[in-house]
């Protein structure tokens, strides 16, 4: 397995993991109506556990991989022409899913509808890109280009 690889699973994990964890907590506190539920520290506390989490996991990873690759192999963290060309076709596939929740997201706004849904699609919305480029790029590192 790649290095880009290996990340584009770590990727994967943590993005839907936190957002899981975040779900959890906003419903596990959620009042009545649920627009009355404090989200807004468990959103900016679950974006920035992903972001510290990402790199940790990547991390570990890496010397898990680096210890069973062993010394000798050459430079393991330098992407070639596939990975970049994976990497490309995730992004350029999986965009519309950022610009459909945006959308979204500015239609709720204009409607006035409360900040908890509109924060809600926007981050659901960067979570669901996350995860759809990372299942796109798997797919293309396994069956190929």
């Amino acid at each position: 397995m790649s290095y880009e690889e290996r990340g584009t699973w770590v990727y994967l994990v943590v993005s839907a993991g936190v957002y899981a964890i975040y779900l959890a907590v906003v419903l596990a506190q959620a009042a009545d109506p649920l627009t009355d539920t404090a989200y807004q520290a468990p959103l900016l506390w679950s974006i920035g556990a992903a972001i510290v989490a990402a790199i940790i996991v990547r991390m570990v990873v890496e010397i898990g991989a680096g210890a069973r690759r062993g010394r000798g192999s050459t430079d393991p963290f330098r992407a070639d022409d596939r990975d970049r060309e994976i990497d490309r076709l995730g992004t350029l596939r999986t965009w519309w899913v950022l610009i459909a929740a945006a959308i979204l997201a500015l239609l709720m706004a204009l409607a006035e509808w409360p900040h908890f849904w509109i924060a809600n699609v926007i981050y659901l919305g960067f979570v669901a890109q996350a995860v759809s480029s990372a299942v796109v790029k798997l797919v293309a590192y396994r069956r190929g280009l």
